[in-house]
């Protein structure tokens, strides 16, 4: 990939203060920190319409062929918002407590106004079970919009989805 064109991605109003590796890595940092805070509805607002919301179980690769642990579009990320607001979800309450550390951003591809990204994440919840640590690939499509980046797709490869998972009812 050629940095030169990778840089050449339009540059949305409000947000000409550095590279697009720093305004990628602050736009991950912001998501990171929306889920975090359970800020449900600011993370929900993030996504495109075309979303797709994609951890994938035992490596799979094909969401269309294969089990997933979310296979998302944006109508069910909308549901799992909603149902994460109204307090049901007993795994949730109280609400585990998280912070999350994303790294190794790198950009990997840009095409016509949308940006590909990955990064890793490593993820500190603590609930009532006890305390949990979930570490990740995450691989993102972003694109940019008048406000900023929107996410396209986001695809979270959990580094131990083939051991057994005993509950993820956050937002990963």
């Amino acid at each position: 990939m050629d940095q030169k064109e990778i840089s050449t991605v339009p540059e949305p109003s409000g947000s000409r203060r550095g590279s697009l590796l720093e305004r990628v890595e602050q736009f991950l940092f912001m998501e990171a920190r929306l889920q975090d805070t359970h800020a449900y509805d600011e993370w929900e607002a993030l996504w495109t319409e075309d979303a797709i919301y994609w951890v994938p179980a035992n490596g799979a690769t094909n969401p269309e062929m294969q089990m997933s642990i979310i296979y998302d579009n944006r109508s069910r990320i909308g549901v799992r918002v909603s149902q994460l607001k109204t307090g049901r979800h007993h795994t949730q309450t109280p609400r585990s407590e998280l912070a999350r550390i994303v790294s190794n951003v790198e950009l990997v591809e840009q095409t016509r106004g949308e940006v590909e990204a990955r990064a890793n994440v490593f993820i500190f919840e603590d609930n009532l079970r006890g305390e949990t640590l979930w570490a990740a690939r995450n691989e993102y499509r972003l694109r940019v919009s008048d406000t900023g980046f929107m996410m396209v797709r986001k695809k979270v490869s959990l580094v131990n989805n083939h051991k057994p998972i005993s509950t993820l009812s956050f937002l990963i």
